[in-house]
């Protein structure tokens, strides 16, 4: 697959069973963020991404990685004998074989969620799988990316997340949340080098904001390491 389709959007499946992508790595650990929070899960990161936030904590994802057909996938993630599993970056929706894995991890009975960062398409995601769509805070660097036809196709199974840096993210992410309507759960993450989980549990029960405040748990168990 040439370089470059790893920076295009994803416009319909393709034929993954005959079809490889690029992995970073296949883990087993503590599901870190999520209403699944604290579940043990498989994950699979895929290599590359269109955006670069300023607080990215994955860009070792954004270059290199194996190739990796979809069976060979498949197999590494039944070794674990898991539940859940979920399929990040990176951004995985950069590689067009992305939509055949997560199709063929449901049909292995797996229960699947794709974190995305929301600048690319996601209504050909496979309904079955959990969407975690990252809409980009200023903060970050890459709002003008945010992708906001994907709210279209958000149903309550998923999940919305906002990474806030300052209270100018928090603003921001409070006044999108009264001019969009979600139909599902939403998250409020503290960038955990430059806002305290403290201080963003602080705005929200001053506002009654009827979010959900996530901490990245793994952070707290095993700090930066890859693959934790």
């Amino acid at each position: 697959m040439p370089e470059a389709l790893l920076d295009h959007p994803v416009s319909k499946p393709v034929d993954a069973a005959q079809s490889r992508l690029r992995v970073t790595e296949i883990f087993y650990s503590l599901q870190g963020e999520t209403r699944t929070a604290g579940l043990p899960t498989v994950f699979v990161r895929l290599t590359g991404c269109p955006l670069r936030c300023g607080y990215c904590d994955t860009a070792y994802a954004f270059h290199g990685g194996e190739w990796m057909g979809l069976d060979q996938i498949l197999a590494r993630v039944a070794e674990y004998a898991p539940r859940y599993v979920t399929v990040t970056g990176g951004e995985p929706l950069a590689q067009k074989p992305c939509l055949g894995l997560l199709n063929a991890l449901c049909d292995q009975g797996y229960e699947v969620s794709l974190e995305t960062g929301g600048a690319l398409d996601v209504s050909q995601v496979d309904a079955r799988v959990v969407k975690v769509l990252d809409i980009k805070t200023p903060g970050s660097g890459e709002a003008d990316k945010n992708l906001y036809s994907n709210i279209a196709h958000l149903t309550p199974r998923d999940e919305v997340k906002f990474v806030i840096c300052d209270r100018a993210d928090y603003e921001w992410a409070k006044d999108l949340l009264k001019r969009h309507s979600f139909p599902c759960e939403i998250l409020f993450s503290p960038s955990h080098r430059q806002l305290s989980a403290t201080g963003l549990a602080d705005w929200i029960l001053q506002d009654r904001l009827p979010v959900r405040l996530q901490i990245q748990l793994h952070k707290y168990l095993w700090g930066d390491v890859p693959g934790k």
